[in-house]
């Protein structure tokens, strides 16, 4: 039997995991971890935060040039982090990127949900109405792709959102790592059902697409610190998201762990865990272990240590 979880135990989670895999991986160094790449799996580092959201807004323009009306590309991308995003516009307007004649593409990679349905751009919370403010609506219209080439996960078009992988190559998909370790929306299950004493096996969750989740504990409090100043009462408890499905279809899975999503073990446990190779649903950003083309980006003065401070 593996152990309760120590944060919900109603839910499985990191805390249900082999204790000395949590040992090793508190012990992890910033040097030791930029040794742990292997083929598919890539960790880079970036000593300055203006180096680190730049480099994040070039994987936009990258993708983006790529794209043509005959081999039409995009990127899907997060809201957390985003501070990205007001970059990507000035550069697409700096360089005159034509978005429009590049035949450019992006999904936004998740949306909240409220009494089973995706909330409206004027949520406040909206990660649409976050993408367009900061992003798409800051781009000169001479430049700007038409709006029938930016995809959202809303009610009612999972299934053309998901399709749309399968007709428009997703060059790269970027995230960042939650407290509970997921990417996009992916969280951990219940523990319930089938899986109340094990959860699913790797194969079974990668099999998941996109769809309405029901929110981890965990996440819940996480959005409500960094989105609504710890109010909880501000934050859904269901959310629509991209699943692994449509993630495995993607060319490169890029990961930005600026340190105010996750904390630094959490940074450091999944990195271990791609990194041997242990994937594992409990802790649902190692199942990345088995994808072909991995790349984590870490801000370094983020990544803390694991050492005990009494604060």
């Amino acid at each position: 039997m593996r152990p309760v979880s120590s944060v919900a135990p109603q839910w499985w989670d990191y805390t249900t995991i082999d204790t000395q895999l949590v040992e090793e991986a508190a012990k992890l160094t910033p040097e030791t971890m930029m040794a742990m790449g292997r083929d598919g799996f890539r960790v880079v580092m970036y000593d300055s935060a203006e180096e680190f959201y730049l480099a994040e807004a070039l994987e936009y323009i990258d993708a983006w040039r790529q794209s043509t009306p005959d081999n039409p590309c995009g990127i899907c991308g997060p809201i957390g982090p985003t501070e990205q995003l007001p970059l990507v516009a000035r550069i697409v307007n700096a360089v005159g990127l034509d978005l429009k004649k590049h035949d450019a593409h992006f999904w936004g990679m998740d949306e909240w949900v409220l009494d089973g349905k995706t909330v409206d751009v004027d949520h406040p919370l909206s990660f649409a109405k976050a993408d367009m403010e900061l992003c798409f609506n800051r781009i000169d219209k001479k430049l700007a792709m038409p709006e029938s080439n930016l995809y959202f996960p809303l009610s009612g078009q999972f299934e053309a959102y998901s399709k749309l992988f399968d007709e428009v190559e997703c060059v790269v998909m970027q995230g960042g790592q939650g407290e509970v370790k997921h990417w996009a929306f992916n969280d951990p299950p219940a523990r319930e059902g089938e899986w109340e004493d094990v959860p699913p096996p790797p194969d079974e969750y990668r099999k998941l697409a996109t769809r309405i989740v029901d929110l981890h504990p965990m996440t819940v409090m996480q959005n409500a610190r960094t989105s609504g100043g710890g109010n909880i009462a501000l934050v859904p408890r269901q959310a629509a998201t991209v699943g692994p499905l449509e993630t495995w279809k993607a060319r490169k899975v890029s990961i930005w762990h600026a340190g105010h999503h996750d904390n630094p073990f959490g940074m450091r446990l999944t990195t271990l865990m791609i990194a041997r190779g242990i994937a594992d649903s409990a802790v649902p950003m190692s199942l990345l272990a088995d994808h072909p083309n991995v790349q984590f980006n870490f801000y370094r003065p983020g990544l803390g240590t694991c050492e005990v401070e009494m604060h």
